[in-house]
């Protein structure tokens, strides 16, 4: 055998064997299920009639952002405690910045 001969037969066992370190991998199973769980449990959480009516009232009003969460915290907690879906807090004051 001659060197030039020697050379490619070892490039192609080179060839032939590196293909093997290079072969794709299958790609590892997503979980589905959790993604589809997170969608579960936002659709089927129902909203009490207090939360609705509050939400009814910051639209009316134009709230929105920090403002919006915080009028609907209070509103529902002052519903809770007067016991009446329509009860909603006093206007915050010139908390505005």
């Amino acid at each position: 055998m001659t060197v030039t001969s020697r050379l490619a037969a070892i490039a192609l066992a080179t060839l032939l064997i590196g293909g093997t370190a290079f072969a794709q991998t299958p790609a590892p199973a997503v979980k589905t299920d959790t993604a589809a769980t997170i969608a579960d449990k936002k659709a089927t959480k129902e909203r009490s009639a207090e939360s609705l009516e509050c939400s009814r009232q910051a639209d009316a009003k134009g709230l929105k952002g920090k403002e919006r969460k915080k009028f609907r915290r209070e509103c529902k907690k002052a519903a809770k405690a007067g016991g009446a879906a329509d009860a909603a807090p006093a206007a915050p004051a010139a908390d505005k910045k």
